[in-house]
Parts: C-alpha cells; structure tokens; sequence
C-alpha cells in the first residue's frame, strides 16, 4: 500500500513542476525575448520481483517481472523557436530573426540574449536596457568598419571629417549644331571675354558649368568651367579661376590642351579623346592642395552631344565638409547608419555594425 502511494505521489509532484513551468510562460508572456519551457517525463526506477528466463526442454522464456516506482522528471527544455516580432517605434530596439544572439559585456565577462531592448547610456554606449550591460560590434572610422569587436558607441557630436574633392562627373548634352566658336577680331580665341562671348555666331557655342567643392578642411571653393566647340565633333574646356580663394598661381590643368571627341553615336569617342587632365590648385585656407579628376561619365549616361540646347553640368562630386551627427538608423543587416549635418555624400555614413557575433 505504502509503494502504491508513494508511486502515485511521485507523479502528483512531477505534475506540480510542469503546472510551475506553464506558470512561469504565462507570467513572462510580456517579457522581452522570453523562451517558454517544457516539462518531459521519463519512467521511474522499478523494482524486480522475478528475473526473465530462458527457453528450455520445450518451455518457452519468460519476461521478467517488476513493479514501477513512479515516474520522474525527464528533462525542462527551453524552447527556441522564432518569436513574434513587433515595431516600437524606438530605433534602438532591435530583434533577431534567426539562428544567432546579441554579445553583451558586463566588465571582462560576455553574455548571450535575443532580448535586443536597447537604449544609449550618457556615454552614447549601446547599452541593454535590463542591466546596462554593453553591447558588442565593430566600430566604423570613417564609415569604414574594423575588425576589432567593441563596445558600441553611437557619440550625440559624433563628427564626420572633411574630405576634399578628388573627382567631378559630368553629364549632359552640349549642341552638336553649334557653330565653332569664333574668335571674331581678337588676336587670341579666348571663350572667356565677354566680346568673343557676345558675337552672335557663338550664342550656342559655349557651355558655362560650375559646382561647389571642397579642400581638406571643408572650406568650399566654386569650381567654374567653359565648354566650347572647336570643330565638327570636337568641343574643348577650361576653367574659370576668377574669384576662387586660392593661390596666385591660380588652377592648373596638367597636360595643357584637352579637346573632347564625340563619335558619331553622340557619346564621347574613348580612343579619340585624350585622357582627361586633373585640375589642381592651392586653397588660401591652409588645406593641403587639392587635386581633382574629370569623369566624364560612360555611354550616353554621361556627357554626349546631340542637336540641341546645351545642358552639360558638373553632376556630382565626392568632397564633403565636416558634420556631426544629426540621426541614426539601424538596417536588418544590423549596421547603424548616421545621417550628419554635412548632406553629400557624406549624409548617410557607416557608425558601426554588431551586437550580431
């Protein structure tokens, strides 16, 4: 009687556990990243009353008799599947989809969660809002990322450095039925003097462009360029130097002449046209020299030349004064992404990428 009872118990008790597990999933159905649980079972010891025997003389085997014990506790798994994911609204919130765990550190410890509730300490440290533990990734320098996991700090005057210009692109169409342009009674062909400029035969000759660059300290210096025709096919161009806050000696346009050749298809001719020179010049600022390459685009996505108005510019440049850190996001591949004061190219830039190890 007393066995009986106190196999019956024994399952009572391994009930009471799994009705506790079900009672913790239900109290923690709001927290962050929670793994509910499970109860599995497995036979208890049992006693033997009569071992088993062997066939013999035409008598077959018997089993073996024994008498249960109850039933105990076979394993409380964790259940790692997907959970559901929501949208807060709060960029530093992040959730993992997947196989994988964000790295925190506590001091020189790593710990493991899918619970991605994060907020910026006053450092600007990624931190988990739970218990301040730091999260882990790689830090970009420039928007180049390293290789070393660290802490992630997300600064509130985080600053993007100048860059200067190394390269303008150039798109458009300039006139294919202009005339070339005339010197008229001037001693020397000159598409800046305003006399030359003025002749009617010019009117669609010439293409004035311009655009903002930058030198190594972010001052900004108006770039300005004439384009005009030479012949049938052929256009030239320089660059207007007037009014840049620069050296006395002015742009230099390494390798002198630089016609532009135009193929029968409106785009430029590559073998015809020499490589493009660089424009260099001397900034008064105090920044380095700055040294700029002319693209003038590929096929008919970049300069051409067809019947009609001129309407080549300079499209693009890759300089950028320095900003500091105006917003931040955070893409599914787990990189922040900053958006700082500065625009161009330098208005969406890399901060870091982690928590993902």
């Amino acid at each position: 009687m007393l066995r009986s009872l106190s196999a019956a118990v024994s399952g009572l008790r391994n009930q009471q556990t799994r009705m506790d597990v079900i009672g913790n999933n239900v109290s923690n159905v709001n927290t962050v990243a929670f793994k509910a649980g499970r109860v599995t079972f497995k036979e208890g010891f049992a006693q033997l009353v009569e071992s088993a025997s062997r066939p013999i003389d035409g008598i077959g085997g018997t089993n073996p008799m024994e008498v249960g014990l109850g039933s105990q506790i076979g394993s409380i798994d964790t259940m790692f599947t997907q959970g559901n994911l929501e949208t807060t609204g709060k960029n530093t919130d992040l959730a993992i989809q997947g196989n994988s765990f964000f790295v925190v550190k506590k001091g020189n410890e790593s710990f493991y969660t899918r619970a991605g509730n994060f907020q910026r300490d006053g450092d600007g440290t990624l931190v988990s809002g739970v218990n301040g533990f730091r999260v882990q990734g790689r830090m970009a320098t420039n928007g180049k990322l390293s290789d070393a996991v660290s802490d992630i700090k997300i600064p509130a005057l985080l600053t993007a450095p100048a860059t200067a210009t190394t390269k303008v692109t150039m798109s458009g169409n300039v006139d294919a039925s202009a005339l070339a342009f005339d010197k008229g009674t001037a001693a020397t062909l000159d598409p800046l003097d305003p006399a030359q400029r003025a002749l009617p035969q010019n009117a669609n000759s010439f293409k004035d462009t311009s655009i903002t660059v930058y030198d190594s300290l972010g001052t900004k210096h108006e770039l300005k360029m004439v384009m005009w025709k030479t012949g049938a096919n052929t256009w030239d161009w320089k660059v207007d130097d007037t009014g840049m806050d620069i050296s006395a000696a002015g742009v230099t346009e390494v390798a002198g002449t630089h016609p532009i050749t135009f193929a029968t298809d409106g785009s430029v001719d590559t073998t015809a046209t020499p490589a493009v020179p660089q424009i260099s010049f001397t900034p008064n600022s105090g920044a380095a020299d700055v040294t700029i390459s002319l693209d003038l685009g590929s096929g008919l996505n970049g300069l051409s030349q067809f019947a009609g108005s001129s309407s080549a510019v300079m499209r693009d440049q890759d300089g950028y004064t320095n900003g500091t850190l105006q917003a931040f996001t955070i893409d599914a591949s787990g990189t922040i992404v900053g958006g700082f004061t500065n625009g161009g190219d330098a208005d969406s830039r890399t901060v870091a990428a982690g928590g993902l190890q």
